[in-house]
């Protein structure tokens, strides 16, 4: 497996992986999605022979704050270390970084995933969290 960075946005690719992940409210205006993609902070994708296993984005400034706002990986190379490979990447690059945040379901499973990796839910710093929908 490959990590490198994501510098041309290929539609096809992209509306597939969100696709079968099921994230379709993501794809309701793709050139919106597109615009998302140019302006993130760093997009990382593994790649095994030139096809694409997954994805993570990234927005912020790079040195107080950087949020990850999308990691996905295919349904059928899940649980085979992508998504470890990709949010360890991101980890690397800003290892200076005071916060690097990120949103998800709340499921056993992706607790337990970045729990894995350091990440601690915001009730356990004394801190919460708001969105506006």
């Amino acid at each position: 497996m490959e990590i490198k960075e994501y510098k041309e946005y290929k539609e096809d690719e992209i509306k597939r992986l969100y696709t079968e992940v099921g994230w379709s409210a993501y794809m309701e205006n793709m050139q919106t999605l597109e615009q998302g993609y140019k302006n993130s902070l760093l997009v990382l994708a593994a790649y095994q022979n030139e096809e694409l296993l997954g994805i993570i984005r990234v927005v912020g400034d790079g040195f107080t704050i950087v949020f990850v706002q999308d990691i996905l990986v295919f349904p059928q190379k899940q649980r085979q270390g992508v998504g470890t490979a990709l949010l360890k990447a991101v980890l690397a690059k800003y290892p200076d970084v005071r916060q690097i945040e990120l949103v998800t379901d709340n499921t056993p499973k992706t607790v337990a995933f970045y729990k894995s990796l350091g990440f601690y839910e915001f009730s356990e710093i004394g801190c919460c969290g708001f969105m506006r929908c």
